[in-house]
């Protein structure tokens, strides 16, 4: 009895797989579509424009008077030698840890004396007004007209029918045509 309900299972399965591949096959044949190209005469032409902003760059130079200061040499020997001095100043005072606080305490002190006096004898040289040339790029920007594409009419069956092309088709356009059955 099982042995007959599987058989009757399969024949039941197969029975079913092949009425849908017929239909299936049915179907596709009712929805068949034809498939050509083909060309046919171009009856107008007209480009179709956009405006476009170029920039032109330029070098734009121009003379500016520029001044240079010149500080000279900056020596470090009057900081060094008032801090020496500073230091045996500094040691001549105190007892034991005191007099080593007194030669640091000189030192530092001579030293920072040494340099306010090396700076204000310091001569500083100021050379005249020197004219350099400076350039830059300027972009200076102008409009112009430029073809984008072309508006193309064209007769099929007797038929007009319009298309937009990025390139001028000349006299025939080609043609990609797909027919179906109207549902």
């Amino acid at each position: 009895m099982k042995h007959l309900a599987i058989v009757g299972a399969c024949a039941l399965l197969i029975l079913t797989t092949g009425l849908n591949t017929a239909y299936a096959g049915h179907k596709h044949k009712k929805h068949e579509r034809k498939h050509f190209t083909g060309t046919v005469k171009v009856t107008q032409v007209v480009p179709i424009y956009r405006t476009v902003r170029i920039a032109e760059p330029r070098e734009e130079c121009y003379e500016k008077e520029v001044y240079y200061r010149n500080n000279g040499y900056v020596s470090a020997t009057p900081m060094i030698a008032g801090g020496v001095i500073g230091g045996i100043l500094g040691n001549q005072f105190g007892r034991g840890n005191g007099k080593t606080v007194m030669t640091v305490a000189g030192t530092v002190l001579g030293g920072s004396i040494g340099r306010d006096i090396g700076h204000n004898n310091q001569t500083y040289t100021q050379h005249g007004p020197q004219t350099e040339t400076h350039c830059e790029i300027i972009n200076d920007y102008r409009e112009e007209e430029q073809i984008d594409g072309y508006r193309v009419t064209y007769r099929y069956h007797g038929k007009k029918f319009n298309t937009t092309l990025p390139y001028h088709p000349g006299k025939r356009v080609k043609l990609d045509v797909s027919i179906r059955p109207y549902e």
